[in-house]
């Protein structure tokens, strides 16, 4: 999903506060989850990573991985799992001892998506994966990100950079003040003149 900026725009993936819904509900598999709790909605494999990182400052790259493993029943495959999250960001394993606080903001993006990652989710919702962040930076993290989803992983995400956000998602959605005005295949979004003057920069 792309927009302009984050004005207007609706907070669909807080997903820890939609138990304050007044109207409707959101179906996950076919179940509400409005008034769910966080770890249950984990377990029907849903994962978020919110604007702003939230990664545990005073722990441990390592210990912040493990936090993202604490609603898996199943956990014999864990360091497995976390020697895989290391290959795809092998940074995190340079720093694995190290306090999250001290980490750069693109290595606690890749953190906080890492940590995602370890509850084995079937859809991953993603909020401003670039915020704030470096172009090499967001060039790395959305490699990843592609990386993810050739694993079996399905990713939503919202993004202000609409080049790099339809470069790489599969399906993309507009949004404008607060309601989406056009949706289709990315590879036609990026060919659509409105969406090339107003959201690519291409007149």
């Amino acid at each position: 999903m792309i927009k302009k900026n984050k004005y207007g725009l609706f907070k669909m993936l807080v997903l820890l506060e939609i138990q304050h819904m007044l109207l409707g509900e959101i179906l996950y598999k076919g179940k509400p989850i409005q008034k769910m709790p966080g770890h249950k909605i984990a377990r029907l494999g849903l994962s978020q990573v919110l604007e702003g990182r939230h990664i545990f400052s005073k722990l441990t790259v390592y210990e912040n991985l493990m936090t993202g493993a604490y609603c898996r029943k199943d956990k014999k495959n864990l360091q497995h799992d976390i020697k895989e999250v290391y290959k795809l960001f092998p940074r995190l394993e340079e720093r694995r001892n190290q306090l999250g606080g001290t980490l750069s903001g693109g290595e606690q993006q890749m953190l906080a998506i890492a940590r995602s990652m370890l509850s084995k989710p079937d859809l991953m919702l993603l909020d401003e994966p670039s915020l704030g962040l470096a172009p090499i930076v967001v060039k790395e993290i959305f490699e990843s990100i592609k990386k993810i989803r050739e694993q079996g992983t399905s990713i939503f995400f919202v993004e202000q950079n609409s080049k790099i956000a339809l470069s790489t998602a599969d399906r993309g959605y507009v949004i404008q003040t607060g309601e989406i005005i056009l949706h289709d295949k990315c590879t036609n979004l990026l060919e659509n003149e409105e969406v090339k003057k107003s959201y690519l920069g291409i007149s």
